[in-house]
């Protein structure tokens, strides 16, 4: 499957060199000898610990912040001191963690170092797109590097683990936390997920500037219904095992440390307590050696979806192959009582210490405890100039232009802009969520970016124009996490008018309307995908003044856009872009940088359409694709009478400033037999006006097999950049490996047949060729 991926041109982003880039699983506890001594050293300090030492190491508790001089005398330190604890997460900084530290070290018995976690989820302090937004750069050395920054700057300041990536596929817009994933696609999610993993962790877990990834949420967690969170799942297990586990499985695979088990039930058991999942799949299956982590309390819910008391759900738990429990307590607090009682045993309780001990070998903190944290190098590492341009660069290849009608962008660096919009001086609100570590005051705001950029050259105006909703109730909630929207006393009509005013003194509009920061992420359900209706009324009044408008939109997840796409010139999808959010859409907008964004997830026309997503069935009465195309409502087929069924923007979706034309596809040999491997190949050719970068991708559609097979599939794309008027021939080398799919019975192989080979610039606009393989 490598052979399908090339990334992304080095003149599109700095980028590591090639030596830099870790491309599989190195690290050097996967050696015999490494192993061996490890096994020798962990076996010794269990041999002297007390079953409440051992239990203690799998206790995960939150301390909040605190000052250096409170760690020891708080009930945290205490637990510390007593060998109750087994790692921290939310503290900050470097002298506050190590004076955690140092009271393990020097008042605990044995001395047994804690693990730092925090949910360093897309950046620590220099913080990147959302996750959402970085898939859509669909450039895996950004991906990696974004990574590696994160964990450079968190291991400085005292953090050893992230809880990150998040990789649950999800076709349900509804959901907030489809903002914090890759989108709807189990191959694009699986290579963001490995290179996530490659960054956080490097080749040397011990090197003091790498980080325990967790890949998060096992599983399914993505497909909860109603698009609620922490809602129920229920599919069959061939969905599981060929749609939402390659992610999963693909972290594994790059040597992923530690797991987080999802809050949802699999086959009617809670994951956290479902002994299938964390047991046979993950360890006896796919060969998991690290350790497993609820999520924030996931132990003790488990009596609310009617497993038990707290005593029987937390030996549920361990025997389902949980090693630590976040927040929760229920290991410390019951486990001692169920051993007395043979509900667990002393093996599973060693087993879980065992993992967890390995996990702080691996990091090297026998050796060295305050190897991670030093305040000088944390200075010098976290959110420097190198770090943040990186950000800025990453964000703007994030960008997807929806629209650009009459080449209203890039915009002239001349005359009058009005920038206009509930969030253009906002500042807080360009991270997006799951923020935690971001300086949100010293983000760049999009009024902030473009006067810094080109203040001396255009004349900017700004106004709000509209709050982010017109009810101050809801706006309120959207305003989580300290991330305030600035909601203005003024008047709908005095908003208005001032915005009107500000337009009409201009000679284009920029609008920047959407969500707020936390309009998505956790707990951010939504029951409908639009814009706010304060906001659709600011662009249709702006709409009367005649001038172009060139609408930058702000969102954590696919909106329904069909009330308002028709009404701007332009659409730029910002996503939320991070630090440097301000100066990345100023690149764009202003042409600095071409959009070579790709939507890692369909745009619904409706929400009615939910869940819409580009690699579904077939049915056995289909629409026929002329009636598709034409939106046409045929009585006994599979379509809406109120709808068309194609989306407003399908997966891999995205325009540039420049044109790129795809020649015919060729294929190497049409009737490929075994284990050759073939050629598909496409010319492409900037035929614009502008250097740019495309990326190119290919499906493949199994047109016959044993079970029923999705329409297309994406199996590779390469992002390619090329000069105006230059050529390029893409080619991608095609294996059985790229055919194969679990079957009926769960077996992973391929069936001979035919197949349509398709590359296109997304997954709706492709070339085809019909291949016949035989075994």
């Amino acid at each position: 499957m490598k052979k399908l991926i090339v990334l992304a041109a080095l003149a599109l982003s700095p980028v590591f060199s090639a030596q830099e880039m870790v491309t599989k699983p190195v690290q050097s506890y996967q050696t015999a000898q490494y192993q061996a001594k490890r096994k020798a050293f962990v076996e010794n300090l269990l041999s002297k610990m007390t079953l409440d030492e051992k239990i203690g190491q799998l206790n995960l508790p939150t301390s909040g912040d605190f000052t250096t001089g409170q760690a020891q005398s708080s009930d945290i330190g205490k637990k510390v001191e007593q060998g109750l604890v087994g790692g921290l997460f939310n503290i900050k900084g470097a002298e506050k963690i190590k004076a955690v530290q140092k009271v393990a070290i020097e008042k605990s018995r044995l001395k047994i170092p804690l693990i730092f976690g925090m949910d360093v989820i897309h950046g620590y302090e220099t913080t990147f797109p959302i996750p959402l937004g970085l898939a859509a750069s669909w450039d895996m050395n950004l991906v990696q590097q974004s990574a590696r920054i994160a964990a450079k700057e968190a291991s400085s300041d005292g953090i050893n683990w992230t809880f990150s990536p998040m990789v649950d596929i999800s076709r349900e817009p509804r959901w907030g936390r489809v903002s914090e994933g890759s989108g709807e696609d189990p191959y694009l999610g699986s290579e963001v997920s490995k290179n996530m993993v490659y960054g956080y962790q490097g080749k040397d877990l011990s090197a003091g500037n790498t980080i325990l990834a967790c890949v998060k949420h096992f599983a399914l967690y993505g497909a909860g219904e109603a698009g609620r969170d922490y809602n129920t799942v229920d599919m069959s297990h061939v969905r599981m095992f060929n749609e939402y586990f390659p992610p999963y499985k693909a972290a594994v695979d790059a040597g992923v440390a530690s797991v987080m088990a999802s809050f949802n039930e699999v086959d009617g058991v809670p994951a956290t307590g479902n002994r299938w999942l964390q047991t046979d799949v993950l360890r006896k299956m796919w060969n998991f050696k690290g350790f497993v982590v609820t999520d924030y309390t996931g132990i003790n819910e488990m009596t609310e979806h009617g497993m038990g008391d707290l005593q029987q759900v937390s030996a549920l738990a361990l025997k389902a192959g949980i090693d630590m429990d976040m927040v929760g307590e229920g290991f410390l607090t019951t486990l001692k009582k169920s051993l007395d009682e043979g509900k667990v045993t002393q093996a599973e309780i060693d087993m879980a210490a065992r993992r967890i001990l390995e996990a702080k070998y691996d990091l090297g903190l026998f050796d060295d405890p305050y190897r991670y944290g030093d305040a000088k190098l944390a200075a010098k590492e976290v959110y420097n100039m190198e770090n943040r341009n990186v950000a800025r660069s990453a964000a703007a290849q994030s960008m997807v232009l929806l629209k650009n009608e009459n080449q209203v962008l890039p915009l002239k660096k001349s005359g009058t802009v009005a920038v206009i919009g509930p969030l253009v001086n906002n500042s807080l609100n360009m991270a997006g969520t799951w923020s935690v570590a971001t300086k949100h005051a010293a983000s760049v705001s999009l009024m902030q970016g473009l006067q810094a950029n080109y203040g001396k050259e255009v004349k900017f105006l700004s106004a709000k124009g509209a709050n982010i909703d017109y009810d101050a109730k809801l706006e309120d909630i959207y305003a989580a996490h300290g991330k305030k929207t600035d909601r203005d006393s003024r008047s709908k009509e005095q908003l208005l008018k001032e915005a009107v005013d500000i337009a009409n003194k201009a000679d284009v509009i920029v609008l920047a309307i959407g969500e707020s920061a936390e309009m998505s992420g956790e707990s951010s359900s939504r029951t409908e995908i639009t814009i706010p209706q304060s906001q659709v009324d600011l662009l249709n009044e702006l709409k009367k003044t005649g001038k172009p408008i060139a609408m930058v939109l702000y969102t954590g997840r696919p909106l329904a856009l069909t009330n308002v796409k028709d009404t701007p010139d332009a659409i730029l999808n910002a996503w939320f872009a991070g630090s440097e959010a301000g100066n990345a859409i100023s690149d764009v907008l202003f042409g600095k940088v071409n959009p070579s964004g790709k939507l890692p997830m369909t745009f619904p026309r409706s929400l009615g359409q939910v869940p819409i997503y580009y690699n579904a069935k077939n049915t056995g009465r289909p629409l026929s694709q002329d009636k598709v195309d034409k939106c046409v409502y045929e009585r006994f087929r599979s379509n809406y009478m109120d709808e068309c069924n194609t989306p407003l923007y399908p997966f891999g979706y995205g325009l540039s400033y420049s044109k790129f034309t795809y020649s015919d596809m060729s294929v190497s040999n049409p009737n490929p037999k075994g284990n050759q491997t073939i050629q598909a190949s496409v010319t492409i050719t900037n035929s614009g006006s502008y250097d740019g970068a495309e990326v190119v991708q290919l499906y493949i559609r199994d047109m016959v097999g044993s079970i029923t097979r999705p329409v297309k599939e994406l199996k590779g794309f390469q992002k390619i950049f090329l000069k105006k008027g230059e050529s390029k021939k893409v080619t991608f080398d095609i294996t059985p490996e790229s055919l194969k799919f679990y079957n009926g019975e769960l077996k992973f192989d391929w069936e001979p047949g035919e197949f349509d080979i398709m590359i296109g610039t997304n997954s709706d606009d492709v070339k085809h060729s019909k291949i016949n393989w035989t075994k």
